[in-house]
């Protein structure tokens, strides 16, 4: 069901592209003209893509789709208005397509141009950039590019991903309906322009940053087996500021319909997984390493991996000669001057911290007026990519703080502060790290930020600048960090000098500590940030992403997969050939043609939704049972982990109903029948030493219980933060395995709950009992169902399945709820479906019993 808020996007988001129709036909690697596919014909023998020649060299491809294309364009100065193209070199896109290697993987990109392109020359202009360098630009009218890019992006996304939340509407953009719309427009032009260049079966697509966030599921909708790899390169927030977003549960289910989504730390990864558990109910789990969630059938690949720079451009920046020119220069400067220079490059916005960093420096000049006249900071502040408000304070406060402190400590020829805020070209800021003693950043939240990275590079320079500096060639290099906690670079550099960079007197601290460093340690933690920023380049990052992106698709072929949902709620479920659903007019058909049937219900989460607080059952349940118990042609069991009392009193009215409790280990043939057990008569001392352990849990896990069984006992935590909940329940897991070592009793986690029981009980017994009661009275079942919910119920299905006793022509019906890994065959989506399943094969018995 659609919810009302988002009732309205239901055409513009589950509209299909006009392009959709020719997904059923092969789709060329080349267009004619951009926009617009050339026609191919069914005839593979005129097929570009069905060529044996070609297919045999056929390379791998892959889409990258970003808000921006890695191009610059600017008008021809002739007049003619005509276009001059130009490879943007500082665009990671570009950089990324190294790491992939040309000869291996072609790569296509998809994106807007930053300079607007009038209606009339769109069409020459994709042509020209298609052929020249495979790149398809997306055209977006501009009132909708800047709802959508300055509005929504700017206002509302980037400030909620960087803790800023809109408090009051000077605080970040209060959510604004009509500019959402505007992105999901945007990401729905990106989507059909996508499929007019991709070959669905065979290209991979790789979605960047938080513009692009509902694309996969317009991706996944129109193609269900599509190779989709997301990153974001900022910050996922907490789920305590990421749920205060009104569409917060569309944008995880967007993102869930990628394979693999990247991020650049832990703590990002960690938080979206936190908001997938919170929100929509989903769990991860880590296998061999990689982690990942399961969804629908499918599984999505968290991959955690920051972002490198581009090695070789930087080294080939360092080798120019206006490189080398601009450190002469900044030598005179500063260093011919006896003066060392603290250097911060940042973008001119609110979250870098420009003026926390300069409030540093004035107390650093205040605790230590012995650095006065010797220390100068360089803050070079690149144009803020976003307008508003927020960019004018910022400017405003930088430079009024700037003014002030240099009245108060500089002098005739001295500025402790030198903030320049005109665009420089890169070589320019290579030439003040290859000078800079110590790099400063102190952003209060970034994504990445990589900064620090080329100023090591550029510190560890060449011959030639070495020579420029007064060093040796053996001499070993050294560089200081002084970086935020709060930036996605920091757990990758072990070596810098992290801060809080809201605590002044705590960042002053660490800039003389830097400048007051012995050289042999500067020189030690240089080489260690050296050696690891040099192994994890751009290239290495866009390797391993990709590497991982083929592992997660590798079994797309061999999964039948279908969409489920309307608009951005749509979803593909994705299942193993060999599980299917459970056909209502098949098993009916079964149950109407045999006469000797075995049927095996579990109870909670299978008869009763789990979230019910109220578990007893219905009186409708109570006469479906009734219904299916006197046909003479079924025996039906009802097996529940509760204990024997509690079940004994909820179906006191079902006469012939078999009841199995506590996973099995007691057991009753009919209501009259005394309760057996299918293991010997435990000894339950050993609850003397586990009851305390769950207790202390219990206290300390406000939420959680503990049931008392007669030969169990159960900890569940249904009712506890979810998060915290879990990892309780995995201490208590291995605290109890550790305790009751040397007992006879076997410790399980479960749906929600730690549970100890004796060794050997299952409800595969109960499964064994029911068929070898019917073999003792020489009867083999031909119908045999059986229906759970969980893990402990897949002991049932495997004895079901495997067992001798049931007939060769059997119909075996092993099914569970929902679609997650199980020894089941067949599945049903929830329990509504399980107790309509029930009522109409109690129908069936009822007419017979009529007739």
């Amino acid at each position: 069901m659609v919810s009302r808020s988002y009732s309205n996007l239901l055409e513009l988001a589950s509209g299909e592209s006009p392009s959709f129709e020719r997904m059923n036909r092969r789709i060329p690697r080349i267009m004619t003209v951009a926009g617009i596919m050339s026609d191919i014909d069914d005839d593979p023998s005129e097929s570009v893509c069905s060529d044996p020649s070609s297919s045999s060299v056929q390379m791998c491809r892959i889409i990258i789709v970003a808000n921006q294309l890695p191009i610059r364009a600017q008008r021809k100065s002739d007049g003619s208005k005509s276009w001059i193209f130009n490879w943007d070199e500082n665009s990671l896109l570009l950089q990324l397509k190294d790491g992939l290697g040309d000869d291996e993987i072609e790569v296509i990109y998809v994106g807007c141009l930053k300079e607007e392109v009038h209606l009339s020359e769109q069409e020459e202009v994709s042509q020209i950039l298609l052929e020249t360098f495979k790149c398809v630009p997306t055209f977006l009218p501009p009132d909708l590019f800047s709802r959508y890019y300055h509005g929504f992006c700017k206002q509302q996304l980037w400030p909620l991903f960087h803790y800023m939340l809109p408090l009051s509407p000077d605080l970040g953009g209060r959510f604004n309906r009509s500019l959402w719309q505007a992105y999901v427009s945007v990401n729905k032009i990106f989507a059909d322009r996508i499929m007019e260049v991709i070959n669905p079966e065979d290209d991979f697509v790789w979605v960047h940053d938080y513009h692009l966030m509902v694309l996969p599921t317009f991706l996944r909708k129109r193609c269900n087996k599509v190779k989709l790899g997301f990153f974001l390169h900022s910050p996922f927030p907490s789920s305590e500021i990421y749920k205060t977003l009104p569409i917060r549960e569309e944008l995880l289910r967007a993102l869930l319909n990628s394979d693999l989504i990247g991020f650049h730390t832990f703590d990002y990864a960690r938080h979206f997984l936190s908001c997938c558990s919170r929100m929509l109910g989903l769990s991860y789990e880590s296998k061999r390493g990689y982690m990942g969630i399961e969804y629908c059938g499918r599984t999505v690949s968290i991959k955690i991996l920051p972002v490198g720079i581009h090695m070789g451009q930087l080294q080939s920046v360092l080798s120019l000669t206006e490189t080398e020119a601009k450190v002469k220069e900044l030598i005179k400067q500063f260093c011919d001057q006896d003066r060392i220079m603290l250097l911060g490059v940042d973008d001119m916005d609110i979250f870098k911290g420009i003026s926390l960093k300069l409030l540093a420096m004035e107390q650093l000049l205040v605790q230590h007026p012995e650095w006065q006249g010797k220390i100068v900071l360089v803050q070079i502040a690149n144009p803020a990519r976003g307008k508003g408000k927020d960019v004018k304070e910022v400017q405003a406060e930088t430079h009024a703080v700037v003014k002030r402190i240099n009245e108060t400590f500089g002098k005739p020829g001295y500025d402790p502060i030198v903030l320049i805020d005109a665009p420089l070209k890169f070589y320019e800021k290579v030439a003040y790290y290859v000078v800079a003693e110590c790099c400063l950043v102190t952003a209060v939240r970034d994504g990445m930020n990589l900064i620090p990275y080329e100023y090591i590079i550029s510190r560890q320079g060449n011959d030639r600048l070495n020579k420029l500096l007064g060093q040796e060639p053996s001499t070993p290099k050294k560089s200081m960090l002084v970086i935020s906690e709060f930036i996605g670079c920091s757990p990758s550099l072990s070596g810098a000098i992290r801060v809080n960079p809201w605590n002044i007197d705590a960042v002053a601290d660490a800039m003389d500590y830097a400048l007051e460093m012995a050289d042999p340690e500067k020189q030690l933690r240089h080489e260690k940030h050296y050696r690891y920023v040099n192994t994890h380049d751009v290239g290495y990052w866009a390797r391993s992403f990709f590497q991982d992106l083929e592992r997660t698709c590798r079994n797309h072929s061999r999964r039948r997969c279908w969409g489920i949902g309307f608009g951005l709620s749509f979803r593909v479920v994705a299942l193993d050939p060999n599980f299917k659903k459970l056909s209502m007019e098949r098993i009916v058909s079964a149950y109407k043609r045999t006469t000797t049937r075995a049927i095996l219900l579990d109870y909670d989460g299978t008869l009763m939704p789990q979230a019910s607080i109220d578990k007893s059952p219905s009186s409708k349940s109570i006469g479906i049972i009734n219904s299916l118990c006197r046909d003479k042609n079924n025996m039906v069991f009802l097996v529940s982990a509760r204990s024997r009392k509690k079940v004994a009193e909820w179906f006191s009215q079902c006469v012939r109903l078999g009841l199995a409790a506590e996973h099995g280990y007691f057991l009753r043939l009919m209501r009259d029948a005394e309760w057996e057990t299918c293991v010997p008569v435990a000894d339950t001392t050993w609850k003397q030493i586990a009851e305390p352990v769950m207790q202390l849990y219990t206290e300390t896990t406000d939420g959680s219980t503990v049931e008392d069984k007669e030969t169990a006992l159960v900890w569940c935590y249904e009712d506890a933060d979810p998060d915290f909940g879990s990892c309780q329940a995995k201490e208590l897991l291995d605290h109890l395995e550790s305790v009751l070592a040397n007992e006879p009793v076997t410790v399980k986690s479960g749906q929600n709950i730690v549970e100890v029981k004796p060794q050997g009980v299952s409800k595969g017994l109960v499964a064994k009992r029911l068929l070898s009661i019917m073999q003792e009275n020489e009867i083999s079942p031909d119908f045999v169902l059986c229906i759970g919910d969980d893990r402990s119920d897949d002991d049932m299905f495997e004895v079901i399945t495997t067992s001798m006793t049931v007939t060769q022509n059997a119909e075996v019906f092993a099914c569970t709820v929902g679609q997650k890994p199980s020894k089941a065959k067949y599945y049903l989506d929830d329990t509504a479906e399980i107790v309509r399943l029930m009522q109409g094969l109690a129908s069936v018995s009822e007419q017979t019993l009529t007739e």
